[in-house]
């Protein structure tokens, strides 16, 4: 038996999968928060499922295969993968438990004194169970297919986290095995949740689920046999797609092939409802090669989508978060003034305060620019209804040259950005898809544009992805410019991307693989050694993740030579805090409120120079971010744009509202206890600051500070 092998490190981390189920905890904490809207909770809950659903398709999964492999070494935590699999499965059957007493307990309780009720079938009214039952007769039992199975048989693909419902059967015939199992799916086409159209008596609005129906009237898909309770079930499989880019030569059709390959994974988890028999959940077992302890119980199976169509379906504006306008800055009212206006000055958005309806206005007008003739944009994620993608078609049509990287590795977006990737080939736009082995995860966009005789570049460079849906509760930063230095480097980047430029210097721009890791150690590195010189010395960073093992080690080193190190971490954390002699000036904290905070923020104090570093981008501090993706930090050098970004990062270093602080015992807790006397919340002030800041443009406007609109 292959036995863990234990590497040596000089300091301390915590384990990076438990520190993610911390970060799923306090979703799981904004769920069950009573400040927040009644509705808001239900979304939190449906994203601590569905966090869990990805948890267990990628990480889980690949701890599964390490153990069956024998590949059992130990990480820098000291933590081998099957004990990493004994803690998870006793945190998440912790969250599972908590998950269910928020929904039960606090939600369904709270909603129904809103005249909402969520019903199990049984709960229903006569009168609603006669109304559910002629439902299930118009409009679902043709979309079913019931199957008989026998065990001694081949089972059936169970497609990955799709929604079953298992049963006995008692049938009186003899079969192979003794025993039939009954298997019915329930049918992605159908609504997740099920408006009953029979009023009480109360007036009240009342929910089931659909699968609630469906196991209610299984028996009467098998009017011969006799079944046992019918349970529902979910089945996660390992959806790592695992491709050789190297040794594919149509990467597009292998990750099609692939998509299709992921919903037959092996199976990493099953959940299932305690009313199952033995006799089922052993053969369903036997049949998903899953043992025991990957088997997850719960009371009733309350689905992601179940929670997201509660939160869309009900339409009630008073238990939800109250509508906030995002702001389109004084500087991007005009769309024809937006070249001059950055040809004047760098500009920058912190969405979703500053609408990002701004970027698309950008790139609308680059489209139907006559002076425009180059579009160059990277595409990472974007939405169903994308206006991105409209703005590139158009600008296709009129002639222009546009180039897109899109990114079909997007784990989960896959065959999203395989369609754009056709659609837009198909009218013209020249389609790359960046360089083999590398995840191209930057956000640019690159304008070319003749100006008389000149040519002059305008770029975008952004923290977040070209979503218009996500940019109105992600938290991000668009910087927009047209210094020669950073467009020149961007031109370097996108041709290096394409193939023709392999070797590529940068003079401004932080990009990974090439510059990124080694350049933020030397800034690291330069604030240790001016605290060690008794200069002032602070290191402030933004980002999602930090794992990075290098990295971390430097910021101990630095925090030993007295470097004030402030971490603001929204997700994994595996540096360990204010541990003696080793993080004693080190803080770690995370913010989880109304937006997801997703901006990437670097502030280095330089005190040998005259000013401080600031730096904004799309890349975490993990390894596959310094050495598997093409990455891009950008440094801000604009005076007010700098103190923007200070002020930024000092608002959320005095939030107290939403902000979890991170212990040497990797625990967190809600609110910093000296502050705690007055609740602070950062992104309440972005909200206030945003639309003070166009309250005074719009007061202090006038002609006379009207720029000309680009003339073709």
């Amino acid at each position: 038996m292959p036995t863990a092998k234990a590497k040596s490190y000089v300091f301390p981390y915590f384990n990076r999968e438990l520190s993610w189920l911390a970060f799923n905890r306090r979703v799981l904490e904004q769920a069950e928060s009573i400040d927040y809207p009644i509705l808001e909770r239900i979304k939190y809950l449906a994203f601590v499922s569905s966090n869990l659903d990805e948890f267990f398709e990628t990480r889980v999964a690949g701890l599964m295969q390490q153990v069956k492999s024998g590949v059992l070494d130990t990480g820098p935590d000291g933590l081998g993968p099957t004990e990493q699999l004994r803690q998870i499965r006793r945190i998440v059957n912790r969250q599972l438990l908590d998950h269910g007493r928020c929904w039960d307990q606090q939600i369904v309780p709270q909603l129904e004194q809103s005249q909402i009720l969520f019903c199990g079938y049984h709960q229903l009214t006569a009168h609603e169970q006669k109304w559910a039952a002629a439902y299930f007769e118009q409009k679902i039992c043709s979309t079913l297919t019931p199957q008989i199975i026998d065990p001694a048989d081949s089972f059936p693909l169970l497609s990955n986290k799709a929604l079953y419902i298992l049963a006995t059967i008692n049938d009186p015939k003899p079969s192979k095995s003794g025993q039939l199992l009954a298997i019915i799916q329930v049918p992605a086409v159908l609504p997740e949740l099920v408006k009953i159209d029979a009023a009480r008596h109360s007036k009240a609005d009342v929910y089931v689920s659909i699968s609630d129906i469906i196991q209610h009237h299984a028996q009467a898909l098998f009017p011969d046999n006799t079944l046992t309770p019918a349970a529902p079930f979910r089945i996660t499989r390992n959806s790592d797609l695992d491709i050789d880019e190297e040794a594919v030569e149509n990467l597009l059709n292998k990750i099609e092939e692939r998509l299709v390959r992921r919903q037959k994974g092996a199976a990493v988890r099953l959940q299932i409802t305690h009313e199952t028999d033995a006799f089922a959940l052993t053969e369903l077992l036997r049949a998903t090669k899953l043992l025991p302890e990957n088997v997850y119980t719960t009371d009733r199976m309350v689905s992601p989508l179940q929670l997201l169509a509660a939160y869309q379906m009900i339409d009630r504006a008073d238990l939800k978060f109250p509508v906030q306008a995002a702001i389109i800055p004084r500087e991007f009212e005009n769309p024809g003034q937006i070249f001059s206006q950055i040809r004047r000055q760098d500009l920058m958005l912190h969405q979703p305060y500053d609408s990002f309806q701004s970027f698309v206005d950008f790139l609308d007008q680059a489209a139907q620019d006559p002076a425009v003739y180059t579009i160059k944009q990277t595409l990472y994620r974007t939405s169903g209804d994308s206006p991105i993608i409209a703005a590139l078609k158009e600008a296709s049509r009129r002639g222009k040259q546009v180039t897109v990287l899109v990114e079909i590795k997007a784990r989960f977006d896959e065959a999203n950005n395989i369609q754009w990737a056709k659609e837009l080939e198909q009218i013209g736009v020249h389609v790359v898809y960046g360089l083999a082995g590398l995840k191209t995860h930057c956000k640019l966009c690159m304008i070319q544009r003749r100006e008389g005789t000149k040519m002059r570049r305008y770029v975008h460079l952004g923290t977040g992805n070209y979503n218009p849906q996500t940019a109105r509760f992600y938290t991000d930063l668009s910087y927009f410019t047209s210094k020669i230095e950073i467009t020149e480097d961007v031109a370097n980047l996108f041709n290096t991307l394409t193939g023709s430029l392999p070797t590529p210097v940068f003079k401004k721009l932080l990009v990974a693989p090439f510059t990124l890791h080694s350049k933020i150690q030397s800034l690291i590195h330069t604030e240790t050694r001016n605290a060690a010189a008794g200069k002032n010395a602070r290191i402030i960073i933004q980002v999602n993740s930090l794992v990075d093992s290098c990295t971390i080690d430097n910021l101990y080193r630095a925090s030993q030579a007295g470097v004030k190190i402030e971490l603001i971490v929204r997700g994994i954390c595996n540096l360990v805090p204010n541990l003696k002699d080793v993080s004693e000036n080190i803080r770690v904290r995370s913010i989880l409120g109304r937006y997801l905070e997703h901006s990437r923020i670097f502030y280095f104090e330089n005190s040998h120079s005259i000013a401080p570093l600031l730096f904004a981008g799309s890349a975490d501090w993990m390894p596959r971010n310094f050495y598997r993706r093409i990455e891009v930090i950008f440094p801000v050098e604009d005076p007010q744009l700098k103190e923007r970004l200070i002020d930024i990062l000092e608002s959320y270093l005095i939030d107290t509202q939403n902000t979890h602080l991170l212990s040497c015992n990797g625990s967190y807790q809600k609110k910093d206890p000296v502050l705690a006397t007055h609740l602070v919340s950062a992104q309440e002030r972005f909200s206030r600051d945003v639309i003070r800041r166009h309250e005074m443009h719009t007061c202090s406007h006038s002609d006379k500070n009207l720029i000309p609109a680009d003339q073709s």
